[in-house]
């Protein structure tokens, strides 16, 4: 998955961009209140972590601005301020979650999925199948025929982005725009090589191949054949 944060102090920002980098979603950073707006027509993000008290303008004006737009895309509002009001301009300008500083990491997680959760799926289960394969996207646990499989991070958010969406062809610029982030210079054989590397630990020993490439289009996960 991709998240846009947008955070002026950049202690804060590096942290989260840290962590979430360290769970296989793809991060890019904005610290200005201005710079946002023109963020999502650059690219299709699936979340927004957004700060109140940002410079340009505050979290809460650009939240109403970017729905005022038509951008249905998750966004969760972080903000120093606990009041009961603070929490309900947030909301009422759009946000679909709101975070107190400080936050747990892990709370942060949990949230996210949340809300991309309620965005993208019908069903509200973190669970992902594709035939006898098994992606918990609560825990990032991958798993085959019951049999638990290790995956490095971007192996696991090209999985991920394969299965929210099975049967589909994904594009290599497709997965390249959601699972890096805006600074990707990297040439298509690096996607080739991910694939690769997770074709031999999801397939291998396997006589349905659930991965499947189609010459010059891209890829796509399917349990059909």
């Amino acid at each position: 998955m991709r998240i846009l944060v947008v955070e002026d102090k950049r202690h804060i920002a590096n942290f989260i961009q840290k962590t979430l980098t360290e769970h296989a979603y793809a991060v890019d950073v904005a610290y200005d209140g201005e710079e946002v707006l023109d963020w999502p027509d650059l690219s299709e993000f699936d979340a927004i972590v957004l700060d109140i008290m940002l410079p340009g303008r505050d979290g809460i004006e650009v939240c109403r601005v970017l729905r005022e737009r038509g951008l249905r895309t998750p966004i969760l509002m972080l903000t120093a301020r606990d009041a009961v009001e603070d929490r309900v301009r947030g909301l009422d300008s759009g946000a679909d979650d709101y975070l107190v500083k400080p936050f747990a990491y892990t709370e942060l997680l949990a949230r996210l999925r949340a809300i991309t959760r309620r965005q993208g799926e019908a069903s509200k289960t973190s669970v992902l199948k594709v035939g006898d394969l098994t992606v918990d996207t609560a825990s990032r646990r991958v798993s085959r025929s019951g049999t638990e499989i290790e995956l490095r991070t971007k192996e696991y958010a090209i999985l991920e982005y394969l299965a929210h969406h099975p049967d589909q062809v994904l594009t290599r610029a497709m997965i390249a725009d959601h699972v890096w982030n805006y600074d990707f210079e990297g040439a298509s054989n690096v996607i080739d090589v991910h694939i690769r590397n997770l074709r031999a630990k999801i397939d291998s020993g396997f006589k349905q191949k659930l991965i499947q490439t189609l010459r010059g289009t891209g890829y796509r996960i399917s349990a059909r054949g």
